[in-house]
């Protein structure tokens, strides 16, 4: 965000008044829990789709410390990736555009038609809202909606990347592992990359390389291979500096929010998603059985065959919550008993939103999968 042009997402709409991310993971669709699933990933992707929404409805700076929701998903898209990359490389390519563009798609043509609506005339760039390439148009109206778009156009390269970055990867595995936060470091010493959608593509992809090599690491055995000391020590060195350097240059970005600031998203993402995955590779969990707390399983479930669509809905249903709480201040019974004013209330109906947004649209990612469409996964 801010230096991403992605500032006012992390901004919670306030509750009255008006208000201006199989291989289940934004950008990496899939389905529920087949056999050979690993809940691990599961419920990583899981939880980091529930803290990508809270961040987004309370504003919190302190939500990708204390779990970079970002990171987390490139690294288990970047797994999914090089294990895909098993099958020729522009059968894989085509695969992940068609499950993931048709979602895209659905929710698009609801978000530029509001748009249009408002009064929003789009021109020749408009063509990012059929591929995602590039950061798409859109009225400044609805900015809030559609910046969260950063994230599909940045999935969408590294995907295009990922044939030429796997053969790179595979030359020389840890050096290029640890060379891969370099480009992070060059845009913000070296050089200034442009104010533009090329400069926040850029920054983006290096922001996020080396979570999405870290996917390739441990699907080529490269993390298990490797001594605790050898890996623990270098990705508590990366948390430390991101850590420091969110909070040094506070006063340059006017806060300590690693959404903000690359430099330390990059860091901390890094330690944070190596610790993860090298648990993972180290202690073998996550393997298929039985389920402890089946409710509990059953949503993660969901979450994982639903993700595009939480992704793409969920700030739209955090948005539309607004006028309708907005509403019912009007009713005296829920005037008195309700917590109207609570931004806890706001995330709850969020939520119901979103759920409502999953039956309603949730099938066409099933559609673009080639499954049997289903109102709940």
């Amino acid at each position: 965000m801010g230096a991403h042009g992605r500032g006012t997402a992390r901004r919670a709409p306030a509750v009255s008044g008006t208000t201006a991310p199989g291989e289940a993971v934004p950008g990496v669709p899939g389905g529920g829990a087949a056999a050979g699933r690993d809940r691990y990933f599961d419920v990583l992707r899981a939880v980091a789709l529930v803290r990508v929404v809270a961040y987004h409805a309370f504003g919190w700076p302190w939500a990708g410390l204390v779990f970079p929701s970002m990171g987390i998903m490139f690294a288990l898209a970047g797994t999914l990736m090089a294990r895909s990359l098993r099958r020729p490389a522009a059968a894989v390519i085509r695969g992940r555009l068609r499950r993931l563009l048709p979602p895209f798609w659905c929710w698009g043509l609801f978000v530029t038609g509001a748009m249009l609506v408002h009064g929003w005339m789009p021109g020749r760039q408009a063509v990012y809202w059929v591929v995602p390439l590039g950061d798409p148009p859109g009225d400044a109206w609805a900015e809030q909606v559609w910046e969260i778009l950063w994230y599909l156009r940045t999935y969408l390269w590294f995907v295009l990347l990922s044939p030429l970055l796997l053969r790179v990867f595979r030359c020389a595995p840890v050096p290029v592992l640890v060379l891969s936060l370099a480009p992070a470091v060059v845009l913000r010493y070296v050089w200034q990359p442009p104010d533009d959608r090329f400069g926040s593509a850029l920054t983006d992809l290096a922001t996020y390389l080396f979570c999405w090599l870290l996917g390739f690491a441990h699907r080529e055995g490269v993390l298990g291979r490797l001594k605790p000391a050898a890996v623990v020590l270098p990705a508590l060195a990366a948390l430390a500096y991101g850590a420091w350097y969110a909070v040094a240059h506070r006063g340059e970005y006017g806060t300590y929010d690693l959404d903000d600031i690359p430099l330390a998203q990059a860091f901390w993402s890094a330690g944070f998603v190596t610790l993860l995955m090298y648990a993972k590779a180290r202690s073998g969990t996550g393997t298929a059985r039985p389920p402890r707390f089946r409710r509990l399983d059953r949503l993660v479930t969901v979450f994982n065959a639903r993700a595009v669509t939480i992704y793409l809905w969920h700030e739209l249903a955090l948005v539309l919550a607004v006028p309708l709480i907005d509403r019912l201040w009007d009713v005296p019974a829920f005037e008195a008993h309700l917590p109207l004013d609570s931004q806890w209330f706001l995330l709850g109906v969020g939520w119901i939103l979103i759920a409502v947004f999953v039956v309603l649209f949730g099938w066409v990612e099933d559609v673009a999968a080639r499954r049997r469409p289903r109102l709940v996964p």
